[in-house]
């Protein structure tokens, strides 16, 4: 029997029978054809989606236990029609809700009615919109105090709805940024105090209680002392595309936002994200996804826990006790949440095996973009991820995971600690030909530990990493990736541009890191290339044929090895490398394949 062929239209209907000329109206009625279909499968099942927007009710949850793995080894593909072709429709699967009830006051403002809505994300005319925002922190001489801060100006007294503010830290730990929500404003003629909610601000005393004394003086660093931006009031509503929620009636919130020019009520669309999953995959095997834009998702974590208390890369802390990291009576300490919290993404895959992601675009995302874990035979091939609150594509504790030709950029728009790859203790992982670019902390993160072992990051471009905080590179390992170089982390063939915030590395290998090969790689415009002094310290790392402007900072130890690595001008760099055989290899095989750049 050849391959079965179901049809989806905003234009459908979903009693129809998904035909092509009586196509489906929604994804899920076509799921349901699928899964009565799939025990007897004799070819394929492809659904294809006809251009339009779909603006999913629920999430799209594939689950094998209700039938929709491909079985009797063929696949269930959903697709967008003529996927391949230069006829491919445009097919958005969109998580929004269309904000309508607009009215305009005389400060050019909109204003409409959401209920219980407080969107962090909003989308007007297919575009993102910034929160509203101070980015000068509070006015004043501040003071922090047991129960928030302090300050001599009177000016916050005067924004409306404190409880909706929300303060941001960048640089709370170099490597960190908080939020953290306020409680209350109260004060007198001659102060302001601002209480924070809580259990959230005591969490973050602990959390970053630290000492930095390779800093010079005392040690004493207070990334709490004062925030330095200031969310979601309307008293900051003054640029173009920006918005703020008030709620000061409980399940009465009111959206304002200031028009771009050109845009008028009645003719723009407004979009505020509301499912928080999108797609998910549970258990689901020979599946497919291809051709899709997944966009308009929120995340609520935040408003839940009173804030955001990150960590490194995609943890946080939200509850539990705190553990101290000493790094040595002459550098200082840390404190890490004992049980760290992970990033969830609006795109998800659990327990999965035999799945394709292809040329699928995520965007406009209000947790991490998409999240692999628990997985076996996962390939994510040539899709994009961008204007994302998180990371882009997160890999945990998975096997044969295939992350390649995709791009990445403008992710971590809100929690700027997030990474645009993430691999965390998974085994035999491929990040091969990646683009990554203009991201706010580092660009491809490899964390080892007891599972890892055998990850391949091959001829990716990274350019423009560290973009907001400091303490990172452009790729970035930790910890062991096996017990031998045989079945360790192999770095070879990548490009790192431009590594932008002070005190960061091209290639940092950090935190213990093991049995990692470094070879032939390219970094350009890094504070310097590697990093050869860390705690604990490196063990079986090699550096060998890699090129760079600078000379690495300090002497290797023994544990490291060093050999026919070039260094060459930071002013001729570009020329030099690319007049050396081996340099301009590895600067024509580094990034997408068959893409125009």
């Amino acid at each position: 029997m050849p391959e079965i062929r179901l049809h989806v239209s905003p234009d459908g209907q979903d009693d129809w029978p998904g035909t092509v000329d009586q196509p489906f109206a929604t994804p899920g009625a076509a799921q349901e054809a699928v899964r009565a279909a799939t025990a007897g499968m004799t070819g394929d099942i492809v659904v294809a989606f006809t251009a339009g927007v779909h603006h999913l009710r629920e999430p799209l949850v594939f689950d094998d236990e209700l039938a929709d793995s491909g079985t009797n080894g063929y696949r269930v593909i959903y697709q967008a029609d003529g996927y391949g072709t230069p006829a491919q429709a445009k097919v958005e699967l969109n998580g929004g809700r269309e904000i309508s009830g607009w009215s305009t006051g005389d400060d050019g403002v909109w204003t409409a009615p959401v209920g219980e809505l407080a969107p962090r994300r909003l989308t007007v005319d297919g575009q993102p919109a910034a929160r509203a925002a101070r980015a000068t922190g509070l006015p004043g001489a501040v003071t922090k105090t047991a129960t928030g801060y302090v300050t001599d100006s009177v000016e916050p007294q005067s924004w409306p709805d404190p409880s909706g503010l929300e303060f941001v830290y960048p640089g709370v730990y170099p490597w960190s940024e908080a939020r953290l929500a306020v409680a209350s404003v109260s004060g007198d003629a001659t102060s302001t105090t601002i209480t924070m909610a809580q259990p959230a601000f005591d969490n973050a005393k602990s959390l970053y209680d630290s000492k930095w004394y390779a800093a010079g003086g005392d040690g004493t660093w207070d990334g709490l002392a004062a925030p330095s931006v200031l969310e979601n009031n309307v008293a900051f509503l003054t640029e173009p595309g920006t918005f703020a929620v008030s709620r000061t009636e409980q399940g009465e919130h009111v959206l304002h936002y200031r028009p771009r020019p050109g845009e008028e009520v009645g003719e723009t669309a407004v979009l505020a994200p509301v499912l928080e999953t999108l797609v998910s995959g549970k258990g689901v095997h020979d599946l497919v996804l291809r051709g899709f834009t997944l966009a308009d998702a929120a995340w609520s974590g935040p408003a839940r826990t009173g804030g955001y208390l990150h960590y490194h890369g995609n943890s946080r802390y939200e509850q539990g006790d705190f553990r101290k990291i000493d790094m040595g009576a002459d550098v200082g300490y840390v404190h890490v949440p004992a049980s760290p919290v992970q990033l969830p993404a609006n795109v998800s895959l659990a327990s999965v095996r035999r799945v394709t992601l292809e040329g699928n675009h995520l965007t406009r995302l209000g947790a991490g973009g998409l999240l692999v874990e628990d997985s076996t035979d996962v390939e994510i091939q040539g899709c994009v991820f961008d204007e994302i609150s998180g990371s882009g594509i997160a890999v945990h504790e998975s096997t044969q995971v295939s992350l390649e030709d995709n791009l990445v950029h403008h992710i971590g728009t809100e929690y700027r600690g997030s990474s645009a790859v993430i691999v965390v203790e998974s085994e035999e992982t491929t990040v091969a030909h990646n683009e990554i670019h203009d991201v706010p902390h580092n660009g491809i993160v490899i964390t080892g530990g007891e599972r890892a072992k055998g990850t391949q990051v091959i001829a990716n471009l990274v350019e423009r990493s560290m973009g907001k905080l400091m303490d990172g590179g452009g790729i970035y390992l930790s910890a062991p990736q096996g017990s031998s170089f045989a079945g360790g982390a192999v770095v070879r063939g990548n490009v790192i541009h431009d590594v932008l915030t002070s005190f960061n590395f091209g290639l940092y290998t950090d935190y213990g890191a093991a049995w990692i090969t470094v070879v032939g790689n390219i970094v350009h415009g890094a504070d310097t290339p590697i990093v050869l002094q860390v705690g604990p310290p490196l063990e079986n790392v090699a550096f060998l044929g890699n090129f760079w402007d600078v000379q690495p900072d300090g002497g290797a130890p023994e544990t490291v090895t060093m050999a026919g690595n070039t260094l060459l001008s930071k002013e001729n760099f570009d020329k030099e490398v690319q007049a050396d055989p081996a340099g301009a290899d590895i600067l024509a095989r580094a990034g997408r394949r068959g893409l125009e750049r």
